[in-house]
């Protein structure tokens, strides 16, 4: 996009004044970020209107993917340089006598999502808009995200991130466009059989529309977040008490309070089925009603419109597409059916039963009358259907409703024509062991789409500096091809090129620990290796693997004073879920033995520790292009796919890691030689899981090292752990180790090692880093999102 500089100053100074009645000389930094963003909202918002026509004019069919997740990061950088105003607007500022990096830092990062699933679906977007097609993001607009993270005495402590505390100005909230969602109530048949829901709560969703810009503004798409608001007509003003207006709402709001709300009593299980619920039922009747105005027959919304639900908890779509079609439009169940199976597909991002979402079907009999009537008639008619050609086990294992559940899983692989799983591994366990009865009913409809990350954020943006050197190198082809990337392997033995990489990734780790001094005070040596864990906690991503390894390092030390070592700083990223027990013990743990490992002087800096708090998309952009070794130790099959793993490989980090998940296909790019592989296999794992033959005392009582770190967590080796070390310690003996830390604790401390070893030989490692960076061009979303286009959604693009 080009500007008229001049003009834009005008601009900007117009809409400061319109926002704080202030001249821009006077404002501070946070200020000028919200209304530059809103001036630049304004400058695109043409061609997000003239997208919107040409798909309605041109009767294009629209992608609509739902997920509870859009951890979509800070927006001002990349929307600079996608409309190619960043230069324009860095020397605008710098007239008015700010800098755009001050600028940037003051953005809130939005409280949108916190995990892999939020990303990738953030990068989907991206790469839809890059690739011209029309996709538009249906999520919940959360006052407070998930929650901010602080740590006191080491223990993750939740704070309300408060992200719109100063307003979100990439927004435009559309009252006008409000739906109603209704729960609880009761639901009768008229003489007609036709159901008439009564006694109902109304509750209003209110959208929140953002841009998702596309490469040079090419293609504007919609990521529409809804919001549960009291929304009074004038008439019902006077007839209602404050006191009770104000309590109603705050029960509404909280729907779209927080993310993920504590799930562990019944009224957080059901605040949280409220959440999908909600946003899935606005959504759909959105949709619906922007279908109504093309004047096309009902038959054709499969032809005009793709519904993907992102993991289970937009499953709802399913039931809710159907009532829709069944309550309002008077179709008949078949074709309702028939119209929602072409309409849906599904992706499955866990192998874990215990992550397999289901609810209570009495929550879902009282909150949602109307739509439990329909997950009825679904498991009725799919058991009458396949009862006499499946045994008893088969049924129940493919069933809808069983032993007093609604299973989501089932019921989004039977009523969507495509079931896809995110990397090679996890596609097959779905077919041979975690849905193999439902793969035996409907093969054709399982595929394989493994994830991806837009390389736009996650190199072009977040590590110029390299950018800048691929282009030197190769040409800028690879920005708008990201295969072109591998016209690098014809650099990876020039010695000057090697040099580069390791200058580029020098700069980025002392830039790293600038920052990291200034903002935490931590004291991070440049020189060391960047050994990084990023990621949610989760016992199968074993951080608990990585702590043990480091103590294990921590006793080393401390019994051979004169251990010679390569100094490495370890650095860990992530939130425990609010209620989940276990992985804030991990968290505690890490803490406590960053404490002791940092102040003891014996250690002489052979080894540091540190747990960043709040990590979250920002912090990623830092750590990622200065990290050298990159941690992907989840127990093997237990990650799906991981998406951390491409981003690392991308900015010529050495990958750690077990054979799971992308791991694997990550191997495949870049050869044995420049990945370190380690621990069990698929095989192995799921020998011990079927045959019960794994004893985790057994290799405590036999192996000195083991035994070591382990009674260390309950010995008093480390004060600042406490008590808070006995149930680590009974969840790798009392429980036996369910994800399998003890045994591959000798065959990961083994592939660090020789790792560390490894980087003493700068030119081997550097490339190795250039062969990574080379061969991550096939995991960029937009070579996965054209598979979804072409395979699953029947959608075109520019591409």
């Amino acid at each position: 996009m080009q500007i008229d500089k001049e003009q834009f100053k005008k601009d900007l100074a117009e809409q400061i004044q319109k926002d704080y009645s202030q001249s821009i000389d006077t404002v501070s930094t946070g200020e000028i970020y919200q209304s530059l963003a809103k001036t630049i909202r304004y400058y695109i918002s043409g061609d997000w209107i003239k997208c919107k026509d040409k798909v309605r004019d041109n009767l294009e069919k629209q992608v609509y993917y739902f997920s509870m997740e859009f951890m979509i990061g800070r927006l001002l950088k990349e929307t600079l340089l996608k409309t190619g105003m960043l230069e324009d607007v860095t020397d605008v500022l710098k007239d008015f006598g700010f800098k755009l990096e001050d600028i940037l830092e003051s953005e809130r990062e939005p409280g949108l999502g916190n995990g892999g699933l939020g990303r990738l679906a953030a990068c989907f977007m991206d790469s839809c808009a890059c690739l011209g097609i029309p996709g538009n993001g249906n999520g919940i607009r959360y006052n407070y995200g998930m929650f901010e993270q602080r740590f006191s005495d080491g223990n993750q402590v939740e704070w309300p991130d408060d992200w719109l505390r100063n307003k979100n100005p990439w927004e435009i909230r559309k009252e006008n466009r409000k739906e109603v969602v209704k729960f609880g109530g009761t639901v009768r048949m008229d003489a007609n059989l036709k159901p008439i829901h009564e006694g109902y709560e109304i509750i209003h969703a209110v959208p929140y529309d953002m841009p998702i810009i596309g490469n040079d503004d090419k293609t504007i798409n919609t990521l529409r977040l809804w919001s549960a608001e009291l929304i009074l007509e004038d008439s019902e003003l006077n007839s209602v008490e404050y006191s009770k207006l104000e309590a109603k709402k705050i029960e509404i709001q909280k729907i779209t309070n927080v993310l993920y709300p504590d799930d562990s009593t019944d009224e957080g299980k059901l605040l949280r089925l409220k959440q999908e619920y909600f946003f899935v039922s606005a959504g759909l009747q959105s949709i619906m009603k922007d279908f109504k105005k093309l004047k096309l027959s009902i038959s054709e919304f499969p032809n005009k419109v793709a519904v993907h639900i992102n993991d289970t908890h937009p499953a709802l779509c399913i039931p809710e597409l159907i009532r829709i079609l069944l309550d309002e439009e008077h179709l008949e169940w078949e074709e309702a059916i028939e119209i929602t199976r072409a309409t849906m597909s599904y992706t499955n991002h866990t192998i874990m039963q215990e992550a397999l979402e289901k609810w209570p079907a009495h929550f879902l009999k009282n909150l949602l009358p109307r739509i439990y009537m329909i997950l009825e008639e679904l498991d009725r008619r799919f058991n009458d259907k396949y009862s006499s050609s499946l045994t008893e086990e088969q049924l129940r294992n493919t069933s809808i409703i069983r032993d007093g559940y609604v299973r989501m899983a089932n019921l989004s692989v039977i009523m969507s024509h495509s079931t896809n799983g995110v990397a090679k591994l996890h596609t097959d366990l779905l077919k041979t062991e975690v849905m193999k009865d439902l793969n035996f009913l409907f093969p054709d409809r399982f595929n394989n789409k493994t994830n991806g990350i837009s390389y736009r954020r996650w190199i072009e943006s977040c590590n110029p500096t390299l950018s800048s050197l691929i282009d030197e190198t190769i040409g800028k082809e690879w920005r708008k091809n990201p295969l072109e990337l591998a016209k690098l392997n014809d650099y990876k033995d020039d010695s000057t090129m090697l040099d580069k990489i390791e200058r580029v990734k020098n700069i980025n780790k002392e830039n790293f620990s600038d920052y990291m001094k200034q903002r935490y005070d931590f004291d991070i040596d440049p020189k060391s290796i960047y050994d990084v864990q990023i990621k949610r906690f989760h016992e199968y991503k074993r951080q608990f693997l990585n702590a043990l390894h480091i103590l294990y390092l921590y006793h080393k030390i401390l019994r051979e004073p004169d251990y010679k070592m390569q100094p490495v700083t370890f650095i860990f990223g992530g939130k425990a879920a609010s209620s989940y027990y276990r992985a804030k013990k991990v968290i505690k743990f890490i803490n406590s033995l960053a404490y002791h490992i940092n102040t003891d002087p014996r250690v002489k800096g052979r080894i540091k520790i540190y747990l960043i708090p709040n990590y979250n998309v920002s912090l990623a952009e830092r750590i990622i292009p200065a990290t050298n070794i990159s941690e992907q130790i989840s127990t093997a099959t237990k990650e799906a796919s991981g998406t951390s793993n491409m981003k690392f490989m991308l900015n010529g980090a050495i990958t750690l890691a077990t054979l799971d998940g992308a791991n694997i296909e990550i191997k495949d790019q870049v050869g044995d030689d420049n990945i370190m592989i380690f621990g069990l296999n698929k095989e192995e794992v799921l020998d011990y899981q079927s045959n019960h033959n794994y004893n985790a005392s057994d290799i405590y009582q036999n192996d000195q090292d083991i035994k070591m770190v382990v009674d260390s967590l309950v010995n008093g080796f480390l004060p600042k752990l406490g008590y808070d070390g006995i149930d680590l310690y009974d969840s790798l003996l009392k429980e036996n180790d369910r994800y399998y830390v003890l045994k591959d604790f000798h065959s990961y401390k083994e592939a660090s090692a020789k790792l560390r070893c490894m980087y003493k030989d700068r030119k081997k490692w550097n490339k190795m880093s250039i062969i990574n960076t080379a061969n991550a061009g096939i995991f960029s979303s937009d070579e996965t999102i054209k598979r979804y286009a072409k395979e699953i959604w029947n959608v075109n693009g520019d591409f």
